[in-house]
């Protein structure tokens, strides 16, 4: 398992993240089972969110009662978290009182004295960044949160955040797959009339923007065709796409998992794969595409199969 840098601080974390958003509904044993195989994998890191679950901090919650880590087996791996969303009358909140109360909440969910990584789930339109600020300056004062970051910002939200937020930022989960991969494939097709790789979405650059300020990206739905329409693998409007990957699946003697996975890994920006799966055999699969060190041509061949331009 290949390890990157979280953001710029001197800790290294794996670039295949286990996401916990489903476990709600599994068994003790399932997610007992699905935490250790991660871990025998060498995936050691753990994101959640408030919102994840039937109920406020549901996924949280179960995450804790299944696995009942002994103080030394909680200090072994990386527990990250997200807030910011309300579902109730759906809306978002950085107030100081929202992230404070909700980062109390995942505490005790989780079981445990502090969380590794905070993010902001996603951007606050009536944020005010003095307020971030003094929720983030509280939570590191107390030791209960290492450290901070946010999740599907553009360059212009995070710097408007550091106007005021002393913390590094060292992290931004974003969605990024194969074929939902205009933060990549924008850089290519820039300055080129007609084609719509070349409109800016994110505010300019949020990759590039990202190795110059040293923040790490985290790619969640690492497989999923767009916003949440259905996985690339077998996908009948991908055919050449997934004749490419079967074609490097057994060049590497891996599985199209592990080369969906390493096609993001490859990026010298040290991107993380959030994954969503319940399958322990699944994330077997994407931790074998951690370090596959996929050739220029085979990565730009898999980008253009998913329908992106390069020139």
């Amino acid at each position: 398992m290949r390890t990157v840098p979280l953001g710029r601080s001197t800790v290294r974390v794996p670039n295949v993240v286990a996401g916990m958003m489903r476990i709600e509904d599994l068994a003790d044993e399932q997610i007992r089972t699905l935490y250790d195989r991660s871990r025998e994998v060498g995936v050691d890191f753990f994101d959640h969110a408030d919102i994840y679950g039937s109920t406020r901090h549901g996924c949280e919650r179960r995450f804790a009662e299944a696995l009942k880590l002994s103080p030394s087996e909680r200090d072994q791996i990386t527990l990250q978290t997200k807030t910011g969303i309300v579902p109730e009358e759906w809306h978002f909140d950085h107030s100081y009182d929202h992230i404070v109360t909700s980062v109390e909440a995942s505490l005790e969910a989780l079981g445990t004295d502090r969380i590794d990584v905070l993010l902001l789930h996603r951007p606050d339109a009536l944020v005010e960044p003095e307020e971030v600020a003094r929720a983030f300056d509280h939570l590191e004062s107390s030791g209960k949160v290492r450290a901070f970051g946010v999740s599907n910002h553009t360059p212009r939200q995070i710097d408007l955040l550091k106007t005021a937020v002393t913390q590094p930022l060292v992290a931004n989960q974003v969605q990024l797959s194969i074929t939902h991969s205009t933060l990549v494939a924008q850089g290519l097709a820039a300055n080129m009339a007609g084609e719509d790789d070349s409109i800016t979405r994110d505010g300019g650059g949020l990759v590039d923007y990202s190795r110059i300020n040293g923040m790490t990206l985290q790619a969640w739905s690492p497989f999923q065709k767009g916003f949440f329409d259905g996985v690339i693998f077998g996908a009948a409007d991908y055919p050449e796409l997934n004749a490419k990957l079967d074609e490097l699946a057994a060049k590497y003697g891996v599985t199209a998992t592990a080369i969906a996975t390493a096609w993001i890994t490859r990026h010298p920006a040290g991107i993380q794969v959030v994954l969503g799966t319940t399958n322990p055999g699944r994330v077997a699969d994407a931790a074998a595409g951690s370090d596959i060190p996929l050739t220029r041509a085979e990565w730009y061949a898999l980008l253009q199969t998913a329908g992106h331009k390069v020139p």
